[in-house]
């Protein structure tokens, strides 16, 4: 019953997907100040063990099992129990059902280690190890339910119910970070300087790095989301290509023209910004919607990026402006580009078929998420604020939190040559 080539796929894509949060932290690492380089990577490596052991424990349940009412899963499955000898999919493409738990797994890593972008430099690492255990349960956690858990009309509401369509992740993993990262930073508030200090990136080769360790790790998060090795996995696969390149390029193009130079932090952001618009269209839009939306995505999210000093909120990293905005414009973009040619849903978008009726899907799904994910998150944060503190005191933020939280330092610059 489990075609072995589909198999294989799944389980490679997994461990592309799970190579994007040490990408990740490598590419936020460079990102901050040299202080606080190792806390960064730190939060994103704690994300990997704790949404792990949730998991297992009961995380898969609650997002793959029986729906109940369409907004969360059962506990038939807590502990993995009851997958070891189960399969999904369609006829001809089955996989193990822990396959398809780990596939999983590694996108609810990514997700919530996102969110530590927003608040980079300032939050204590405790605080930020319960965060992360409530947020998966109380929002990814759903979120997920309604936009993956299919189940022949009796699944989550938005992919069953509502019939909005997200490939890979539009809802779940951008639109969701986005929006919480939002609230995450008007509860922890702006970094000491913000407005007056650059804070500028301590290491941009780092950056490129781990823009480069993203984007080869998203070609299993978009194709892999297919599961199975065919033709759709390949137009995932290309699409993906084809956004971030042309995000890429759209995106330092506009900065030439609005600030004079190209610059490489442009071209690493605007590559994961053609990622994400990407991430639920590429199962649904053929290779030149794919290169419409990437080359829209690096000009909106470069744009978006520069009006947080106008509105004044310290999303420290950009996870609203790139993966939030362009999230957005993605959902968006299969309402407006979505083909039956690509895949045989049946839907199609506004400029394919003349009907609205997929956009105002995609519309919809798009503020359901956004609108929880923001309020869900906000009320966590608070939550913690008020109880066991979730900002650090100003001394620590302006030491670095790196010798302050784990007796350590990034570069060892003393010259201490006794040091081993």
């Amino acid at each position: 019953m489990i075609n072995s080539g589909d198999t294989a796929w799944v389980l490679a894509s997994a461990a592309l997907v799970l190579f994007m949060t040490p990408g990740l932290a490598i590419f936020y690492g460079g990102m901050v100040r040299a202080k606080s380089a190792l806390n960064m990577m730190m939060m994103s490596f704690a994300a990997i063990g704790i949404t792990t052991i949730i998991w297992v424990l009961y995380g898969y349940s609650l997002t793959f099992g029986t729906s109940q009412g369409g907004f969360i899963g059962d506990i038939g499955h807590i502990g993995l129990s009851g997958t070891l000898d189960q399969v999904v999919g369609a006829e001809g493409h089955q996989i193990p059902t822990l396959a398809f738990a780990m596939f999983q797994l590694t996108f609810a890593i990514i997700t919530v280690a996102l969110l530590s972008g927003a608040i980079a430099d300032r939050a204590k690492y405790g605080s930020w190890v319960l965060f992360v255990a409530a947020w998966v349960t109380l929002v990814y956690i759903p979120v997920a339910h309604w936009a993956f858990a299919s189940q022949s009309g009796t699944g989550g509401w938005i992919i069953d119910k509502l019939g909005a369509l997200d490939f890979a992740g539009g809802t779940v993993v951008e639109i969701n970070s986005g929006a919480a990262a939002l609230a995450l930073a008007i509860v922890l508030g702006k970094r000491d300087g913000f407005r007056r200090d650059p804070m500028r990136p301590h290491n941009m080769p780092l950056v490129l790095l781990g823009a480069g360790m993203l984007w080869f790790g998203w070609f299993g998060f978009n194709a892999g989301s297919a599961l199975s090795a065919g033709s759709l996995a390949a137009t995932a696969m290309i699409n993906t290509q084809i956004a971030s390149a042309a995000a890429a390029m759209s995106w330092i193009t506009f900065e030439k023209f609005r600030d004079g130079k190209a610059t490489t932090l442009g071209v690493a952001s605007g590559a994961i910004a053609g990622a994400v618009v990407i991430t639920p269209a590429c199962g649904y839009v053929n290779p030149i919607g794919a290169l419409i939306l990437g080359l829209i995505a690096g000009v909106a999210s470069s744009y978006a990026v520069s009006r947080k000093y106008k509105f004044g909120y310290d999303d420290s990293l950009d996870v609203v402006g790139v993966h939030g905005v362009s999230g957005i414009v993605g959902m968006i973009g299969i309402g407006l580009f979505a083909t039956a040619t690509v895949n045989a849903t049946g839907k199609e978008g506004l400029f394919i078929n003349g009907s609205p009726d997929l956009l105002i899907k995609q519309l919809i799904a798009i503020v359901a998420v956004a609108a929880f994910s923001f309020c869900a998150t906000w009320l966590i944060a608070t939550v913690i604020t008020r109880t066991i503190g979730f900002r650090v005191p100003r001394e620590e933020e302006l030491t670095g939190l790196d010798t302050t939280y784990h007796a350590e330092s990034a570069y060892d610059i003393t010259g201490n040559s006794n040091r081993y």
